[in-house]
Formats: C-alpha cells, sequence, structure tokens
C-alpha cells in the first residue's frame, strides 16, 4: 500500500484515539496537578450601640478574580497523589512504624481508602478474569461436543448472562440473595443461620460480586473459544486419535496451542473491562463493604461537592494500574511475535 493510501486509510481512526483517548487522558492529567482555589476569607467588624463584633465572611469578588485568573485552579503538583485520599504516604509509614506485625499493617493499609478500593479491585480482577476464560472454554468444549441439533438452543441458554443487561442482571441476583430470596434462605439453610444476611457481610459481598462477575463475562469467552473450535484442523485431530491420544491429550496437545492467540486477546480486554468494575457495585448497593477504583472516582464526581482533581488522581492511578496488569500479557505477546518473525 502506499503511504499516501495509508495515511487517508489510517487518519480517521488516528483522529478518533486521539480525540476520544488521548486528548481526555492529557487533560485528567493536568487537572490531577491542579486542585481548586480555597475561597478567600476576610473578617469584618460590626459596630453597634452594644459594641463591635468581629465576623468572617467570604469574600465572593477576590474569590471570583482569583479562579478567574487561574481557571485550572492552583498548581499542587503530586500533593493531590500523596495524601490520605490516595497513595496517603505519610499514613502509610506511621501505619509501618506502629504496627507490631503484617496483619495489623495490611489491617490498616486496607482501611486507607484508596488501598481499600484497589484491594477488592485487584481481587476482583485476578479471579474474575481466568474464573470467566476457563469456565467460557468448558462450556465451549461442552457445547462443540453435543449433537449439532442440540447446539442451537444450548448455545442461546449460555448466553443470556450476556443478552440480559448488567444492570437488570445484577439487581435479579441482589434480590435473589436477600433474606427473603431463595439463595439467600439456602445460604441460611447451609449454614444454619436464620440471620446470616449476604448484604451484611464483607467477605459474603465479595464473594457474591465475583460469582456475579465470572457468571456475566463468562459467556464472551464461549462465543470466541466456540468461534476458535471451528478453526482447529480435523486432519491433526483425527491424526492424534489415531495414535491413540486421550481426549483430554487432545484437548491439551492441540486445542490449547492452537487457541492460544485467542486466550491472550480474552485476556488483554478482560483485565482492562474486570479493572474497571462498577455496575455490580452500584446494581448490589454494596458501596459500604465494597469500593473499586472506578466506584471510587464515581464518589468523587457525585454529591454536593465534585472533587474533579481527585477523581482525575484516582483516574491516573487506574490507567497506570491497567498498564501494569497488561503488561505481562503485552510482553508475551511481543515475544511470541519476535519469535514467529525470526
Amino acid at each position: 500500500m502506499k503511504h499516501g493510501t495509508f495515511f487517508w486509510f489510517f487518519l480517521p481512526t488516528a483522529a478518533a484515539m486521539l480525540l476520544f483517548i488521548a486528548f481526555p487522558i492529557v487533560s485528567v492529567l493536568v487537572q490531577s496537578v491542579y486542585a481548586p482555589h480555597e475561597q478567600v476569607i476576610r473578617e469584618v467588624e460590626n459596630c453597634t450601640l452594644f459594641g463591635c463584633t468581629t465576623t468572617t465572611v467570604v469574600d465572593q469578588e477576590a474569590t471570583r478574580a482569583i479562579r478567574e485568573a487561574e481557571p485550572l485552579g492552583r498548581f499542587v503538583g503530586s500533593g493531590i497523589y500523596t495524601d490520605r485520599n490516595h497513595l496517603a504516604l505519610t499514613e502509610v509509614a506511621a501505619a509501618w512504624a506502629a504496627a507490631s506485625d503484617m496483619g495489623r499493617f495490611w489491617t490498616q493499609l486496607l482501611n486507607l481508602p484508596f488501598y481499600g478500593a484497589l484491594a477488592f479491585t485487584l481481587t476482583y480482577t485476578l479471579l474474575v478474569t481466568p474464573a470467566s476464560i476457563l469456565l467460557g472454554f468448558a462450556i465451549a468444549l461442552a457445547v462443540n461436543a453435543i449433537p449439532r441439533p442440540a447446539r442451537g438452543p444450548t448455545i442461546f441458554v449460555s448466553l443470556l448472562p450476556m443478552i440480559v443487561t448488567p444492570l437488570v442482571g445484577a439487581l435479579i441476583l441482589f434480590w435473589m440473595v436477600d433474606a427473603r430470596g431463595v439463595l439467600g434462605a439456602a445460604l441460611q439453610a447451609l449454614a444454619g443461620d436464620p440471620n446470616l444476611s449476604v448484604k451484611a457481610s464483607t467477605p459474603l459481598m465479595w464473594a457474591m460480586l465475583i460469582v456475579y462477575g465470572i457468571w456475566s463475562t463468562a459467556p464472551f469467552a464461549f462465543v470466541v473459544y466456540y468461534a476458535g473450535l471451528q478453526t482447529v484442523p480435523q486432519d491433526t485431530l483425527e491424526s492424534a486419535m489415531i495414535d491413540g491420544a486421550t481426549r483430554w491429550q487432545r484437548i491439551r496437545w492441540v486445542i490449547v496451542p492452537h487457541l492460544l492467540p485467542l486466550t491472550t486477546f480474552m485476556a488483554l480486554i478482560k483485565i482492562m473491562d474486570n479493572f474497571r468494575v462498577f455496575e455490580p457495585i452500584v446494581s448490589f448497593n454494596a458501596g459500604a463493604h465494597a469500593q473499586s477504583l472506578s466506584y471510587f472516582i464515581y464518589s468523587d464526581l457525585g454529591g454536593e461537592t465534585r472533587l474533579l482533581s481527585s477523581a482525575a488522581a484516582t483516574s491516573v492511578l487506574t490507567i497506570a494500574g491497567v498498564v501494569v496488569l497488561l503488561s505481562p500479557v503485552l510482553v508475551r505477546t511481543w515475544r511470541s511475535f519476535g519469535r514467529a518473525g525470526a
């Protein structure tokens, strides 16, 4: 392809990436190093027949003048990143110095807002991502092995979690785990505790969110793997069967290597998707028990006071976290590409 043709072919994609990805990231990065101006406070003396009193009032004109002169706010550099709501370097150092053991230190660390949200986000991502991929792969193998007339209905049922709107699906499960719901009553019977409540227990709420994440994202892996299974060379499978390979050996040595590029693709997509978990927490009303980084940003932007700078700093840290998690997959892909090119 000629350079000119390639330029005009790639221009719309490059423009969209700059407009909707690069510019917002730069904007968020800039906002994260500026904090809103504080209001100008001045003292006013009021004198009456009974004496003089001093009161403090907000100087609206002076405050407005400062904000107009510096619309971005006051430059604070990395101050927002190191405050108590984010990396909390001072608080972490104090907790480390005062803690008598690692358990106490981790407890104090997870009580800090950012680290608590980071802990749930990482736990959710590291458990949901491989579990949903493995479950989708297992379903794809099972569906591919059943007779063709039964595959259509089976595929439809397998795709229901992906067809249902995430918010609706989470709400359905939310009411099912209620004390009056099917799952909630079953858990009470199994535990022998009529007062057991998933909604009141932090560990159970985490477990329920993770279960929902696996249930709702596994169909995507199933669709990708099922499509990939249709491209597996039948000659290779038949040769393995003639050589006496068992079903497990055919899966291990023929199917899995063939589907490895799809696994890499799904790992990249699912890590990015699971790291920004948000809808289940809102649907389960689980903000008191579990907060993700995305929910942390939502909390900063909600309410009467919008903490734009704090939300921007959390967004930058979230992007950095995604890059760190994606790095092993990207490095592996790059090395595989390099070996293939050689």
